[in-house]
């Protein structure tokens, strides 16, 4: 009998993991993701495998965040040797984000054991390595979407877009049992429609079993043309209190997506004249891949490239500027006022935005916006409950600059997104919720039940067949 067992994303939002046992497909993985939120380092200690990823026979990855795939090196260093299956663009986007996680945590694991040392503590020994990461890069299998991918045995993956990130995918995976196919659909992480730069997620209507993302499964987001007013009248705001603004960003996705946002203002003549920093080298090196990918992006979206005469995002907002060294980025907290910095990591749990926070999240004059998701034990989602002070680099700040929330951003499908994608598959499909918080969870159960769809909550460790 085809099973899934739950190992990630399970009654939560990140660590996305799950195990698909059939007769004909062996053990296959959707997904190998990482728990964010505390220290990187005791965090990824305490990550475990409760499966011998030796036996693991394939990985299918829905996509390139870090959630869903940086787990994949130690997948490797433990002992898997099998292909991992994925869109070409997630495998174009995968080396930029596993080489620039594996430097952080190098990094992050120098500092720790360097603290340990003078304790007279042993050191920790590394969880996986930079040839951890080149020897998972080696093993992927990238394919287009629609394009049906034969596994061994009669088992199959095709990809649909997600229309979450660059290379965001639903996974329809078939297997054989008996004497008939059996599909289970993994929605991945569901984008919304009619945002910037993504195409819509493709609707599915068939399938034994949904696994479906469930991030937002308790409210809606606000409306995409106030969130552009909104976002409009906090930079003139700022502006004329004569301060900085402050952005965590994702570097996959929500950070081209701002520059888009910027771009717009700034051609509609809506754009005070602000210095804006992309400081963070993943995402510089993200936007040059959403370059080379721009003409399978939205088509209405890079008409307003070309209508202005402009052919990548970076050309697309003049006064942007690329911040790639330590020393750039230090300097940019040298200037007082009109500066716009986008920095990662987008809930704050490390990167050059929390050495922006140490400069400015202390003078009023200030503000700090919050585009995206803040998981639960991130700093980000402190700062955005109202917390102060909050506690950065051994020290106490106050957090005095103005903090808004535009929740119109999401990358993510609000909960009448969800309910409208899942109401395209056929009667009587089972459906199984992944990637959310609990009380996302039961209210995207609640209203799916008063659709006719039955959902179950799996919890870690659980394990269904279909």
């Amino acid at each position: 009998m085809a099973s899934v067992s739950f190992y990630g994303a399970a009654r939560e939002v990140t660590g996305s993991c799950h195990l698909v046992e059939a007769e004909g497909l062996g053990h296959v993985l959707l997904d190998c993701g990482m728990h964010q939120g505390g220290n990187a380092v005791e965090r990824i200690r305490k990550e475990s495998f409760r499966f011998d990823p030796a036996s693991i026979d394939a990985v299918i990855l829905s996509h390139a965040h870090l959630d869903h795939s940086g787990l994949l090196p130690k997948l490797v260093a433990s002992g898997f040797e099998g292909p991992i299956y994925c869109t070409n663009a997630t495998a174009d986007l995968l080396p930029v984000m596993l080489y620039d996680a594996v430097g952080l945590y190098e990094r992050d694991l120098e500092r720790t054991n360097r603290k340990r040392e003078q304790r007279g503590e042993e050191p920790y020994e590394p969880a996986w390595t930079k040839a951890d990461v080149a020897a998972t890069l080696s093993l992927l299998e990238g394919s287009p979407y629609r394009q049906l991918k034969r596994l061994h045995g009669h088992a199959s993956v095709r990809f649909h877009d997600a229309g979450h990130i660059l290379g965001s995918s639903i996974v329809e995976l078939t297997v054989r049992e008996g004497n008939r196919d059996k599909v289970l659909v993994f929605s991945g992480d569901l984008g919304k429609r009619n945002t910037v730069l993504m195409n819509d997620p493709a609707v599915l209507k068939y399938a034994d079993l949904v696994l479906m993302e469930s991030t937002y499964g308790n409210r809606n987001h606000r409306d995409y043309g106030d969130t552009i007013q909104q976002l409009e009248d906090i930079l003139h705001d700022t502006w004329n209190r004569n301060g900085n603004v402050m952005i965590p960003s994702f570097a996959v996705g929500r950070a081209q997506e701002i520059i888009y946002h910027l771009g717009c203002l700034y051609h509609d003549g809506r754009l005070d004249p602000w210095e804006v920093y992309l400081d963070s080298p993943m995402a510089i090196a993200v936007t040059d891949l959403y370059d080379r990918w721009l003409r399978q992006l939205d088509k209405e979206d890079i008409k307003e490239l070309d209508d202005a005469g402009r052919s990548s995002l970076e050309s697309f907002l003049p006064t942007l500027k690329y911040s790639q060294s330590s020393d750039e980025s230090m300097a940019i907290n040298k200037i007082d006022k009109g500066v716009i910095v986008i920095a990662g990591s987008g809930m704050c749990t490390g990167g050059r935005i929390k050495h922006h926070f140490r400069h400015g999240i202390w003078k009023d004059r200030n503000t700090v916006i919050f585009c995206g998701f803040q998981a639960h034990g991130t700093l980000g989602r402190r700062i955005v409950n109202g917390e102060s002070p909050v506690r950065m680099f051994g020290d106490e700040f106050e957090v005095r600059a103005d903090v808004e929330t535009l929740g119109g951003f999401s990358a993510h499908a609000g909960q009448s997104g969800l309910l409208e994608w899942a109401g395209h598959f056929k009667p009587g499909t089972a459906f199984a919720l992944v990637h959310g918080e609990e009380d996302s969870m039961h209210a995207l159960k609640h209203k799916l039940a008063g659709k006719q769809i039955e959902a179950t909550i799996p919890e870690k460790g659980q394990r269904l067949e279909f």
